[in-house]
């Protein structure tokens, strides 16, 4: 049994699982596609930027489809819903402007899309359709020593989607960005007030395409903010996220009640 399905965390470091010709220029590939982030319109006073895009993944063909896009003022965007999961955005859907074509066409992308799925674990049925992939491209970046790059939300939380994982991209002179994973109990709370019995892990992501996966039924996580490092210029931690969630959306206390029956989910 992997340990995200028996512990709901798993680390991975994908530059050391992943080998192919033209690696290395696919990855400078995604990192130039974080250089023109635009910032998040609905926290700009955060120092966060992303894009974001969603697909399908079909079952045993590992077949991907990108959806269509909502197109405003000529410009394409993908719509982003959590529920009442993110308390900062709490049953509102946020509209998030598109990954290029290029990037979705990116080898590695692609590679590291199908890597997460391959991790995940579902119930027959679900195993039946095709798997949603929601793939977010967020930057933490800070040019002032007064700067603070935070993401959302801002504790530690839950997803709502039955899968997250996350891709560190390019890290440079930052401080702070530390992921911590911790149990359910703990949810809506900050690491520092969380006994440490109640706190499973923290790290820091610093080399590319160190990854982590979580199984959200089972754990909390966070990642903290970011401020400027020692060295002169800028500094960012740039990140791929990707979600998972089946075509039929379980409600809340659904997805919860699958704690205790992971040994009868089958891998995608």
């Amino acid at each position: 049994m992997s340990e995200l399905k028996e512990k709901g965390f798993e680390y991975y470091h994908l530059g050391k699982i992943f080998q192919y010709e033209g690696l290395e220029e696919d990855l400078q590939e995604l990192q130039r596609a974080f250089l023109d982030l635009p910032p998040d319109e609905y926290a700009p006073h955060l120092h966060r930027y992303r894009r974001y895009a969603r697909a399908v993944i079909m079952p045993k063909s590992y077949h991907i489809e990108w959806l269509p896009e909502t197109v405003i003022d000529g410009k394409p965007y993908y719509e982003y819903f959590q529920g009442s999961f993110n308390p900062e955005y709490k049953d509102e859907y946020r509209r998030f402007p598109s990954l290029s074509k290029d990037v979705m066409n990116n080898r590695l992308l692609k590679e590291i899309l199908l890597f997460d799925f391959k991790q995940t674990f579902w119930t027959k049925e679900d195993a039946l359709m095709p798997i949603h992939a929601g793939v977010h491209f967020v930057k933490l970046y800070v040019e002032n020593e007064e700067d603070v790059a935070v993401s959302s939300p801002a504790n530690l939380h839950q997803d709502g989607e039955p899968f997250t994982f996350a891709h560190l991209i390019k890290r440079r002179n930052v401080k702070g960005g530390m992921n911590a994973i911790g149990t359910p109990a703990v949810r809506g709370k900050m690491p520092e007030e969380v006994a440490k019995e109640e706190m499973m892990t923290t790290f820091y992501l610093t080399e590319p395409l160190e990854s982590y996966g979580v199984y959200d039924p089972l754990v909390t996580h966070y990642v903290g903010s970011v401020t400027k490092g020692e060295e002169k210029g800028s500094g960012e931690r740039s990140m791929i996220l990707i979600d998972f969630q089946p075509t039929v959306i379980a409600d809340p206390d659904a997805i919860r009640s699958m704690l205790g029956n992971t040994e009868d989910m089958i891998h995608a």
